[in-house]
């Protein structure tokens, strides 16, 4: 027999479903945490240190936790150096400052496919049967784990090799930004509350935080405040 807090508040917290959300310190993971909230779940933030080129997107994720609030925040640390393959990974590999054809060097390979894995082991412990994820297949930088068919092969992956899954509590992985215009997805946060001055998103952001203004990541930002018509609030180094 479950037992009955009297306080009503407690109650109706831990009536709400749980779910993991990843959360990197830019603003699509931003609007993501946002929009879990307004949906009515009891949110754990999970971020990655994964040896990424700049501290300042975990000083974000973790500004951004703070802000909108959360049940607990994880920062889970793992070398991805190791492998190199990646500019964000492997310092010989030069950042560019124009946009790619194909898949660009910034790519992570199996970063979303890692991520996503060990969030699903933190939900299930936490017996949350959803995960969110912020990528976005509209204004994305060609990344093959941003698609949809990723998402949906994800979640029938989980539900197959999770104890979870195969006992009838199903996991569902949330992408409510994978169709949406970076435009969209700011008009979004703003109009939830979300502060993107907190938040960053630049390849190549300095020790002080400030953005480049440059890289592709700066560029698709400063493009959609342009076309949102919202004041963008980024310190960026060069550039705007």
């Amino acid at each position: 027999m479950r037992k009955v807090s009297k306080n009503s508040n407690e109650n109706s917290r831990s009536d709400k479903p749980a779910a993991v959300v990843l959360v990197s310190g830019g603003l699509d993971s931003a609007t993501t945490l946002a929009l879990a909230k307004e949906q009515g779940f009891r949110c754990y933030a999970l971020s990655f240190d994964y040896g990424q080129s700049h501290s300042s997107e975990l000083l974000a994720a973790k500004r951004v936790v703070d802000l909108l609030g959360v049940e607990e925040h994880k920062v889970v640390n793992m070398d991805m150096r190791q492998f190199g393959g990646s500019a964000l990974t492997d310092s010989s590999i030069t950042i560019p400052d124009h946009a790619c054809d194909g898949i660009p060097v910034t790519y992570v390979p199996a970063r979303n496919t890692i991520f996503l894995s060990i969030a699903l082991g933190w939900a299930e412990v936490k017996s949350a049967e959803a995960l969110f994820i912020g990528v976005n297949a509209v204004d994305y930088s060609g990344y093959p784990d941003c698609r949809p068919e990723f998402i949906s092969a994800f979640e029938k992956t989980a539900n197959l090799a999770t104890k979870a899954g195969v006992e009838g509590a199903p996991f569902h992985i949330y992408a409510p930004l994978i169709n949406m215009t970076k435009a969209e997805i700011i008009q979004k946060g703003s109009s939830l509350g979300v502060d993107f001055s907190q938040t960053i998103s630049c390849y190549a952001a300095d020790k002080q935080g400030l953005a480049c203004g440059i890289c592709d990541s700066c560029r698709l930002r400063i493009d959609g405040f342009k076309e949102a018509g919202i004041l963008d609030p980024t310190k960026y180094r060069y550039g705007k």
